[in-house]
């Protein structure tokens, strides 16, 4: 029996080692496996944090193994080839890929879940884990496979998912209450919902104002929370249709009468990830789906108006 002390590495980090080694890079190793090369990375770490010892040496140029690593990849490599051989492991029923998806909260529950059937339906093959990320809090060290982030593309070096827009709504108990809205200097008179997160400056400027960024009332730092708080008669939210489509076609929510549409100030965007297999599967399909939700959004927005 082994002792209880025994502590074993897990197969993934084998594998990311063995892959590593084998190709001479954490990139190649990367594409070998479907996987981020950041994540590759951090597999290898932890292998080497339970041995106590450094298999690579990592410079500017390729990877180059220790002493200690090239023994050790024989050793990997003859206990990998066996876990191979064992006919269990090569039925079909156990062919899948695992893929990693993190996404900010709004963007996961009204646009990226809503629509994953389609995902899943075509793939049956890729077993998909979703996870949320912060906007704010997460520092970016995530091992996901394919990430989805809000804020500048550009320099978060990420493709943007749609082209969104925004526009002010609201609910009708709130409008009801409020003077007629007729056009955009009648906001003055309407409580504005705040969030970092859309900024109304984009807007405010489309529209011809020359205001300020709101200054009164709670401060919400989710997207889905301004929403709730819109849908709830708090204020008047400057939204994405794409974010509020649910509540724009059950007319929980309506887009206010000005006909003035801007661009945000952020967008979702993906970072890169793996070039082939099922990362890039799931990228292409998602920006294919999110063009589809943006389409459709914007059209509940012109059929209010």
């Amino acid at each position: 029996m082994p002792s209880p002390a025994l502590r074993l590495p897990s197969i993934d980090g084998l594998r990311a080692f063995e892959m590593a080694a084998r190709l001479g890079s954490f990139e190649r190793a990367a594409d070998a496996l479907n996987i981020t090369a950041s994540a590759v990375a951090k597999r290898v770490a932890t292998v080497e944090d339970l041995l106590g010892t450094a298999l690579f040496t990592r410079g500017p140029k390729a990877l180059a193994l220790t002493a200690s690593g090239k023994e050790y990849l024989t050793q990997v490599s003859a206990a990998l080839a066996m876990l191979a051989a064992v006919p269990l492991h090569q039925r079909s029923v156990q062919r899948t890929t695992r893929l990693r998806v993190t996404a900010t909260p709004t963007f996961a529950r009204q646009i990226l879940v809503p629509n994953l059937e389609a995902f899943t339906r075509a793939h049956p093959d890729v077993e998909l884990e979703v996870l949320l990320s912060i906007p704010y809090l997460d520092a970016g060290n995530s091992d996901a496979d394919v990430e989805v982030r809000h804020g500048d593309a550009a320099a978060g070096g990420g493709t943007p998912l749609m082209d969104d827009v925004v526009l002010p709504m609201a609910a009708p108990t709130l409008l009801a209450r409020l003077p007629a809205m007729r056009a955009p200097a009648d906001l003055a008179g309407a409580p504005l919902l705040r969030t970092p997160l859309e900024p109304w400056a984009p807007w405010f400027a489309a529209a011809g104002l020359d205001w300020a960024e709101p200054t009164h009332g709670p401060k919400l730092v989710d997207l889905g929370l301004t929403l709730e708080a819109a849908v709830s008669a708090q204020g008047v939210a400057l939204a994405r249709p794409s974010l509020a489509r649910t509540w724009l076609a059950s007319g929980a929510l309506v887009a206010l009468p000005f006909g003035v549409l801007a661009r945000p100030a952020t967008q979702y965007y993906v970072m890169p990830h793996a070039p082939g297999g099922a990362a890039a599967l799931f990228a292409q399909w998602l920006g294919q789906a999110c063009a589809h939700v943006a389409t459709d959004a914007l059209a509940l927005v012109s059929g209010s108006r």
